[in-house]
């Protein structure tokens, strides 16, 4: 039992080491992957329920990561521990935002659940929304980035921009 219990967190903590992989070379279809079909995703401008949607999310990230922060998208992610049905990881991106192409260093504690098939079942990725907001939203969220309305906006935005590419990236 013992030795099962190690070979599945083995597995675990090599489902979220894939995870990252992926995202360092902004591949959404292989972190959609990684994703049990009902598995959740929070973080505080996403709220997303399914493979497909988490899918898309990562999709359309590492799209625009691909495209207009090619020489700027850096990707640091480490820390890796498994703990049963449980992970964590830290990850720190650099890339470019906006129409403005603002530059943003963005420092992400993530968590997660796993199913019994070592696909992820619950993510959940922390980071500090103000910090994030005053880089990525100019002088709005400089001014507001405290503000639970903007964090309010900026998901509003965000699910209409997946909803968007969703439709257009079946």
């Amino acid at each position: 039992m013992m030795l099962e219990e190690a070979g599945a967190a083995a597995a675990r903590l090599h489902t979220i080491q894939r995870l990252y992989q992926a995202f360092e070379r902004c591949d959404g279809e292989a972190m959609q992957a990684l994703y049990a079909p009902q598995a959740t995703f929070d973080d505080p401008v996403f709220s997303l329920h399914g493979a497909h949607e988490i899918g898309g999310m990562w999709r359309m990230l590492t799209r625009s990561a691909r495209k207009r922060s090619r020489d700027a998208w850096v990707l640091k992610a480490g820390d890796f521990h498994v703990d049963g049905q449980r992970g964590t990881a830290h990850w720190e991106a650099t890339y470019l935002y906006g129409t403005a192409d603002r530059r943003v260093h963005n420092v992400v504690d993530a968590a997660f659940e796993f199913n019994d098939d070592g696909l992820i079942l619950s993510h959940v990725d922390h980071f500090d929304f103000a910090a994030w907001a005053r880089q990525a939203l100019g002088l709005p969220g400089q001014l507001f980035g405290w503000s639970p309305w903007l964090q309010r906006y900026a998901r509003r935005q965000a699910a209409d921009k997946l909803a968007r590419f969703l439709a257009n990236h079946l």
